[in-house]
């Protein structure tokens, strides 16, 4: 059975299972679905806990063990398996097929990794894992869903506020999950229940925002100026390297501009997509920026992404950082602006 991290509680509440996993990029969701399934299972009765790292030599055989080892009082056990790096080997993927095999109502596995990709996900070990219990991917909001995140821990200490007040958390809080829960408690602290107005939220919400590399990617795709500007501004205070700066807006650019050309010549956007490696949520945003880019933009926008590489080898003048943002101004596709920019 596959959950949304929205889902678990509600599963809780009506059952517990002998098998969890817990996976993403997100470890504060990771811990509090963690802390969940614990509380769940001692209620339940699960009041021995056995913790097992799986680290290099790690032997599967102590799983195995722990499930085969008897309380002296008859307890039911919780063993806590945590594979750092997602990937349990060939024996680590038998031992775990073989545990789905005898299932018991006195062991409740937990186990938790990291963020998998598609491939992983479709290995044999973990989709059994998911069929034989419960997975729950746990994977950070997008900017554009976590003005709703913190509207709902909001409502968890009964305060709310207006979709601006959101929005504004929302971006001062940005790639940073356990600061944006730090900052949600503040205002708990703060402030009393009910509608937190708009100075009361300015005045308590740092900005505790991380930039990284692919929001800048998000940004150029979705044509979104203000997080464009963000994000370099933020990446530049954060000792960011410009070469590799430049190298992801390149990346993005050469894309766009292949599937452009191959529309104009005819060709179906699907295998323009797949040729060029774009996978899930990004074909929707690609397509997008296609569809207000032309082909004399993107060209104009390769030879200035070749003039910033040129800065940063020394060759020219210019602020290099002022340039990725006017080369990102391009490819936000700002209409009047791009005529100004010479190409």
């Amino acid at each position: 059975m596959l959950l949304k991290a929205e889902q678990l509680a509600a599963h809780l509440e009506r059952e517990l299972r002998p098998l969890y996993v817990l996976y993403g990029d997100e470890p504060l969701l990771v811990l509090e679905a963690a802390d969940a399934i614990r509380a769940r299972a001692r209620g339940a009765g699960y009041s021995e806990r056995e913790v097992l790292t799986v680290l290099p030599q790690f032997d599967w055989g102590q799983l195995l063990a722990a499930g085969g080892n008897l309380s002296l009082f008859g307890d039911k056990k919780l063993i806590d398996l945590r594979i750092p790096t997602g990937k349990p080997g060939k024996e680590g993927g038998a031992a775990l097929q073989q545990w789905c095999q005898h299932l018991s109502p006195d062991n409740l596995l937990l186990a938790t990794l990291p963020e998998l990709d598609w491939r992983e996900e479709k290995a044999a070990w973990f989709t059994t894992l998911a069929n034989a219990g419960v997975a729950v991917k746990l994977n950070a909001p997008p900017l554009a869903e976590l003005p709703g995140w913190i509207a709902g821990r909001l409502r968890r200490q009964q305060q709310s506020a207006d979709p601006e007040s959101l929005k504004f958390i929302a971006e001062r809080v940005e790639g940073n999950l356990l600061a944006a829960h730090q900052e949600i408690q503040k205002l708990a602290l703060l402030y009393p229940a009910g509608k937190l107005s708009d100075a009361q939220i300015r005045d308590a919400v740092l900005n505790v925002a991380r930039y990284d590399i692919d929001g800048l990617r998000e940004a150029l795709l979705a044509g979104d100026v203000g997080r464009l500007a963000r994000t370099l501004d933020g990446l530049m205070q954060e000792g960011e390297a410009p070469p590799l700066v430049l190298w992801a807006m390149s990346e993005e650019i050469r894309s766009l501009t292949a599937i452009r050309a191959g529309l104009d010549s005819g060709r179906p956007v699907d295998q323009l997509l797949k040729e060029a490696k774009v996978w899930g949520a990004r074909q929707n945003a690609v397509r997008r920026a296609v569809q207000r880019l032309d082909s004399g933009a993107l060209e104009a926008a390769l030879r200035h992404a070749g003039r910033i590489d040129a800065l940063i080898k020394g060759i020219g003048q210019g602020n290099l950082w002022e340039e990725c943002l006017r080369l990102g101004l391009r490819i936000c596709g700002q209409g009047k602006l791009d005529a100004r920019i010479p190409g």
